[in-house]
C-alpha cells in the first residue's frame, strides 16, 4: 500500500511541467519582458544617446544623491540591525517584542504616509517648523530628509535577517568566549561578527538596494528639486513626465543594471551562506 503522505506529495509528470510551465510564463511575462523592454527604448538610439542621457548634469547630480543616500542609510542600518539583533537573540527583556513588532513596522506602512509623516514632523506647518527656520535647519525638501526617509524604510532588511539567524545559533558560542576571559567588544568581534558574516552580507545588499530604488517616501519628501533633492527613481519620473522617454529609460536601465547585478550578488551570497551553513552542521 502506498504511503499516503507520500501519494499527496508526488504529482504527476504533465502537472508538474504544467506547474513549471506557468511559473515560467508568469516570469517572462511580469518580469522578463518588462526588464527587457527597459533596456530596450534605453538603447534604442543608440549607446551614445544612453551616455549623453546618462551623463547630463542633472542625471549626474541624482546618482550622486542616490548614492550619498545609501551610503548614510546602509551603514546606520547595519549599526542598528546588529545591535536590535543582538538584543532580541541574546537577552530577554521586557519590551522584547514590541521591539520587534516596531522593526517591521516600515513593512506594513506605505512608503508614501512614511514620507508624509517627516513632512507633518518637520515641515514648515509642523510644531517644529519655527524652530528648525530659526537655525537655518532644513530637513524637508532637502537632503537630511530623504536620508531620515530612506533609513526608515530601509531598516528592518539587516535586522530581519540577522534576529533568526542569530536565535538559531544561540548564546553556547558567547558564553564559551566569556568564560575564557573575553571581554564584550572580543567576543563580539572574533565569536558573534564570523558567526553572521554572511548573513549580514545578504542584508546589507538588501538594504542597500531597497535604499537607492526608494521612491515613495523620497518623493514626498525631496521636494523634487532638479540637481538638488532628485534621486534617481524621482528623476526618471520627471524625464517620463516631461516626455523624455529615451532620458527615462536610460536612467532606468542604469536602475535596472544595479538591480541585476544585487541580484547576482544575492545569489552568490546565498549560495556561500548554504555552504557555510551545511559546513557548520
Amino acid at each position: 500500500m502506498s504511503n499516503p503522505i507520500t501519494a499527496s506529495t508526488t504529482e504527476t509528470a504533465p502537472v508538474r511541467w504544467l506547474l513549471i510551465g506557468l511559473s515560467l510564463a508568469f516570469l517572462a511575462l511580469f518580469l522578463v519582458l518588462p526588464l527587457a523592454e527597459v533596456f530596450a527604448e534605453g538603447f534604442k538610439d543608440g549607446l551614445g544617446v544612453w551616455k549623453t542621457a546618462v551623463t547630463s548634469p542633472d542625471a549626474l547630480a541624482s546618482i550622486r544623491l542616490t548614492l550619498l543616500i545609501a551610503a548614510i542609510s546602509v551603514p546606520a542600518n547595519l549599526v542598528f540591525g546588529i545591535a536590535a539583533s543582538w538584543a532580541t537573540a541574546k537577552f530577554t527583556f521586557p519590551g522584547k517584542s514590541l521591539l520587534i513588532t516596531l522593526i517591521d513596522l516600515p513593512f506594513s506602512v506605505s512608503p508614501v504616509v512614511s514620507g508624509m509623516i517627516f513632512v507633518l514632523l518637520f515641515g514648515a506647518n509642523s510644531a517644529l517648523g519655527p524652530l528648525l527656520r530659526e537655525h537655518d535647519i532644513k530637513i524637508i525638501f532637502a537632503v537630511p530628509g530623504i536620508v531620515l526617509a530612506t533609513t526608515f524604510i530601509t531598516f528592518p532588511f539587516v535586522a530581519r535577517e540577522l534576529i533568526p539567524l542569530m536565535e538559531e545559533q544561540g548564546k553556547d558560542d558567547e558564553e564559551a568566549a566569556i568564560s575564557l576571559g573575553a571581554n564584550g567588544w572580543q567576543t563580539f568581534w572574533h565569536v558573534t561578527l564570523p558567526n553572521i558574516r554572511w548573513g549580514l552580507l545578504y542584508g546589507v545588499l538588501l538594504c542597500n538596494a531597497r535604499a537607492m530604488g526608494e521612491f515613495g517616501a523620497v518623493s514626498v519628501v525631496s521636494g523634487h528639486i532638479r540637481g538638488e533633492t532628485n534621486t534617481m527613481p524621482p528623476h526618471v519620473e520627471i524625464l517620463y513626465n516631461e516626455y523624455d522617454f529615451v532620458g527615462a529609460f536610460a536612467v532606468a536601465s542604469l536602475l535596472a543594471g544595479l538591480a541585476l547585478v544585487t541580484l547576482v550578488a544575492k545569489t552568490l551570497l546565498e549560495w556561500r551562506f548554504d555552504l557555510h551553513h551545511k559546513g557548520a552542521h
